[in-house]
């Protein structure tokens, strides 16, 4: 679990492509403090699992499904990315719960410029949108935003987030430009909530289901209707 609290950003330095696979190169020398074989690290809001360090990279697999979802499927030499280690029991969730396991990516519609601030709009997949609350959380590229404005439906689906000189600086987001890539990973509590509404609706009966049964119990004899007619003759 991480906490979508950039600890610094980190430069690709090596990408070994495979048929449906991938390992690459990150260097970063403060995710690499105290790093052990099996540690999971952050990439761009991606959750990598370390399988080799030096003093100052480390080295991760990355597998097709990954690939398919994220910005990596291009991802090459020289690449600046977010960089966050795994969050410990007993540090403050300074951000939100962020799970690592995106949803997708967004691509970059408009940005806004103030004097200190950025006004940054993403498109959305329609079937996302459910899960997106404007003052909700959701993880850009690995960093905690706070959702400022959404679109109203599905068609066109949009979400707005606020960019502090702080997130600007110390994280790639200040270098977004419009038609640009990121991964997304939406509130883990709006995915709980979203699948147990959509269970309830597979386990509520239909009104098809429901007069079907109706009629069913209707027509068929009940063991006091069976018995009835014995009784009759006997009493003759």
């Amino acid at each position: 679990m991480f906490t979508g609290i950039i600890e610094e950003t980190g430069t690709v330095t090596a990408v070994d492509l495979g048929t449906d696979a991938a390992r690459i190169t990150v260097r970063g020398p403060k995710v690499v403090e105290g790093v052990r074989h099996g540690d999971s690290i952050s990439v761009s809001g991606v959750c990598l699992t370390v399988v080799g360090s030096s003093p100052e990279s480390f080295t991760a697999d990355v597998m097709a499904e990954t690939l398919a979802m994220s910005t990596l499927d291009d991802v090459e030499s020289g690449r600046r990315v977010n960089l966050e280690r795994a969050a410990q029991l007993g540090d403050r969730l300074g951000g939100h719960i962020v799970q690592g396991h995106i949803d997708g990516t967004a691509a970059v519609l408009a940005i806004t410029s103030g004097s200190a601030w950025r006004l940054v709009r993403f498109g959305l997949d329609p079937q996302l949108a459910p899960l997106v609350a404007r003052k909700g959380s959701i993880a850009v590229d690995g960093v905690s935003l706070t959702v400022s404005a959404v679109s109203d439906g599905r068609d066109d689906a949009w979400f707005e987030v606020s960019l502090i000189p702080e997130t600007l600086t110390a994280t790639t987001l200040g270098a977004l430009t419009v038609g640009d890539r990121v991964n997304i990973e939406t509130d883990i509590l709006a995915r709980h909530v979203e699948r147990m509404l959509a269970l309830d609706r597979i386990a509520e009966p239909s009104a098809d289901r429901i007069a079907d049964r109706t009629a069913d119990r209707i027509a068929e004899p009940s063991a006091d209707r069976i018995a009835e007619p014995s009784a009759v003759r006997s009493e003759r």
